[in-house]
């Protein structure tokens, strides 16, 4: 088909839904620029959540591509999470509903794929983790005290049968940034577990007992919490993330 051709069709398919959205292809590699187009719409706007995407045969005139290069498309879209597929008489391509848990996992595999050593991500954490204190002092309900003091129950048991793993300290560090009530904190946490596990398992070889005194603080923590002492779960967190640190750094001889 011609380029002229392409217009034409193009200029057929304009009453179509999403007429006047897309723009014909006829790069080496049309898919990408489909979804390169698909996705400056979505972050122009004009293209919102649930919003329903022209059809397979439609989108197929209107970039003047074949089936199998929509298809293609519309794959690497849904793989992204900028899009979801749905069947039925009612089915078709959507734009996804945006998440934290979605661009979480997004943050999560960069970070995972990223060369980070222990000693930056506890560097981060000492920026971070400090810096929400307050909020946490601020918002923690009753509920989130009790699934707190719940996490650091299962530690002493853990420790008690030598059962204790690093996962049990990543899920309160987690835990306590749900406390801030605020999503796109929780989603920062979250995206960060992998390699906070990491530092934390890191920071282990060298203090393989470590657990308990983390434990300790753990406990510590919670207890500032509930009675608002900015000030002192503050001191308590920095204390333990600094120990973290000192075990992690270049050179470490001991503990």
């Amino acid at each position: 088909m011609t380029v002229e051709q392409r217009k034409t069709e193009s200029g057929r398919a304009g009453s179509g839904p999403g007429a006047g959205l897309f723009s014909p292809v006829s790069a080496v590699r049309v898919s990408q620029v489909i979804v390169d187009q698909i996705r400056l719409l979505i972050q122009q706007g004009r293209l919102k959540a649930d919003d329903r995407l022209p059809s397979e045969r439609d989108l197929c005139e209107q970039f003047g591509v074949s089936r199998v290069t929509v298809r293609e498309a519309l794959r690497v879209l849904e793989a992204s999470g900028l899009i979801e597929i749905r069947v039925g008489a009612r089915g078709g391509a959507f734009v996804s509903t945006p998440s934290s848990a979605r661009v979480g996992e997004g943050l999560a595999v960069l970070l995972k794929l990223s060369p980070l050593t222990a000693t930056e991500v506890t560097e981060a954490r000492m920026v971070f983790e400090l810096g929400i204190v307050p909020i946490v002092v601020d918002r923690a309900t009753p509920e989130d005290i009790a699934a707190l003091k719940e996490i650091c129950d299962r530690q002493q048991d853990a420790l008690k049968d030598e059962s204790y793993s690093m996962t049990l300290s990543a899920e309160f560090h987690v835990r306590v940034a749900a406390c801030t009530h605020n999503a796109a904190i929780e989603m920062l946490v979250k995206s960060f577990h992998g390699p906070l596990l990491m530092s934390l398992e890191e920071a282990k070889i060298v203090a393989p007992v470590m657990g308990r005194r983390g434990s300790t603080e753990h406990r510590e923590f919670v207890d500032a919490i509930e009675r608002r002492d900015a000030g002192q779960a503050a001191a308590i967190m920095r204390a333990h993330v600094q120990r973290t640190a000192d075990r992690v750094a270049p050179n470490t001889l001991e503990c």
